[in-house]
């Protein structure tokens, strides 16, 4: 099977089983996430964090932005600029998220950055859909992602939200993986963070 295709596969498996955790598991594994995020150095010193507004099944955030934004953080959240544009845009409080397409997570109102706003970013939690232990990430199918973590400084963490049974054993169960794919260096579940000894 063609990379792709098994990460087609892989997605739609992933999604299903995430649509099944209820509403009160979820807001109690978005605290425990923000918890743990509380203790991984790289998140807990950064002054400037690039991240995103979760939607519902995802691994949730909301805490974590209220949190980052608590103690005084700059939080960089990903908009959809003109024509497609990938862009960010300024965290400014959960009252000023707007969804401003059907599917799409709320982006805040504030003005654009421009892509390169990630290079000022310290650390960049991202989304995922699965990770496996060289760091790979199984990302929503766009692209968007790994796009903008090409442009961060090289030597920031990237970090990954997961849950416990979407983190793969990377010799026994590799993630299927392409040229363009950027490798993250810690995963995070509501359990605890572990580093990733990312695969060159």
């Amino acid at each position: 099977m063609e990379p792709s295709d098994a990460k087609d596969a892989l997605r739609r498996a992933i999604r299903a089983h995430r649509t099944e955790r209820s509403p009160r598991l979820r807001e109690q594994a978005a605290v425990a996430f923000a918890d743990v995020l509380d203790t991984l150095p790289a998140v807990r010193d950064a002054n400037v964090v690039a991240t995103y507004v979760s939607r519902p099944a995802e691994p949730g955030t909301g805490e974590l932005l209220e949190r980052l934004a608590a103690r005084g953080a700059r939080v960089l959240l990903p908009v959809l600029g003109a024509g497609l544009a990938r862009d960010w845009a300024e965290y400014a409080g959960a009252d000023d998220l707007r969804e401003r397409a059907p599917g799409r997570p709320p982006e805040p109102s504030g003005p654009p950055l421009g892509a390169d706003a990630i290079t000022h970013a310290d650390v960049v939690v991202a989304p995922a859909l699965a990770v496996d232990s060289h760091g790979v990430r199984l990302g929503q199918g766009g692209g968007w992602y790994d796009r903008l973590l090409k442009m961060a400084r090289p030597e920031i963490t990237v970090v990954a939200l997961v849950f416990p049974e979407e983190v793969y054993d990377g010799d026994v169960q590799p993630l299927p993986v392409e040229d363009h794919d950027v490798p993250v260096h810690v995963v995070v579940t509501p359990d605890g963070w572990q580093e990733l000894p990312v695969r060159a």
